[in-house]
């Protein structure tokens, strides 16, 4: 007779003991995702650029049972990157899993794009997740263990699919494929996994320029199959998955939820 050798774990206890560092968590996906990670079990590192604001959410983590740590976090420098890292060790004693997802969309047309546009895109976007995967890869190399999820986009190109007045932002993302496709490769005889996330249109404050503008907002959801914008939890449910041994066996991967875009 055929027995399971492992018992399904709950949700609720896929990431128990595991410590996770979040970044753009203060709202958002990033909240989101903290906030799933956290009813998963692990212990988490909240961090963006406001204390107060990171603060706040590890407050409403707190009062669901768990336990969290804010980190105030530039992540386009590295020394507030290296004193995240360091805070995360001090207080609880290793990185399980970093969840890059501190990012900025900024909807501009191509020949109107300055230098300070691109540059200050890619800075957060690319060299941000850069700066955080190695520091926190630095760490997860000792234990032998880790995961790191990147947020990438539908807008990441080689996908058929082009996306105007976001040349920056688009490059900024495909950045994060190559990189994770890369390193997954790279950090495999480490034990770490590097998978990389692709949202569509989420329910966000980084698309309020798309529901400024009625007839935008009519033409984008009319391009979604599910005819609707995603939810936050939506795409955290995605990010629990990845960052669980639930998907023990991926690594260089990136997984689309999108509502179906890239399916027309």
């Amino acid at each position: 007779m055929f027995e399971l050798k492992d018992k399904p774990r709950s949700e609720n206890s896929l990431l128990r003991g595991k410590v996770a560092i979040i970044t753009g968590a203060r709202r958002g996906m990033g909240k989101s995702h903290a906030l799933k990670l956290a009813k998963a079990g692990a212990k988490i590192v909240v961090s963006d650029i406001s204390l107060e604001e990171c603060q706040k959410v590890v407050k409403e983590i707190e009062k669901g049972g768990g336990k969290a740590l804010a980190v105030k976090c530039d992540v386009t420098k590295r020394e507030q990157v290296d004193e995240m890292v360091k805070k995360t060790i001090k207080k609880f004693g290793r990185i399980d899993i970093l969840v890059n997802n501190a990012g900025i969309c900024q909807f501009k047309p191509f020949l109107e794009l300055t230098e300070e546009d691109w540059d200050k895109t890619l800075d957060i976007n690319l060299k941000g997740y850069f700066l955080c995967a190695q520091a926190a890869a630095k760490e997860m190399a000792k234990q032998k263990s880790g995961v790191i999820v990147n947020i990438a986009s539908i807008a990441m190109g080689q996908v058929g699919v082009g996306f105007p007045n976001l040349t920056h932002y688009s490059a900024s993302k495909g950045g994060i494929v190559g990189m994770t496709e890369a390193l997954a490769v790279e950090l495999a005889p480490y034990n770490i996994r590097v998978n990389a996330v692709a949202p569509g249109v989420i329910e966000t404050p980084m698309v309020d320029p798309l529901k400024s503008d009625p007839k935008t907002m009519e033409a984008t959801l009319a391009r979604i199959p599910l005819h609707r914008m995603g939810r936050t939890e939506e795409v955290s449910n995605l990010v629990l998955f990845l960052a669980s041994d639930t998907s023990s066996y991926m690594t260089g991967s990136t997984v689309v939820i999108d509502g179906g875009w890239l399916a027309t």
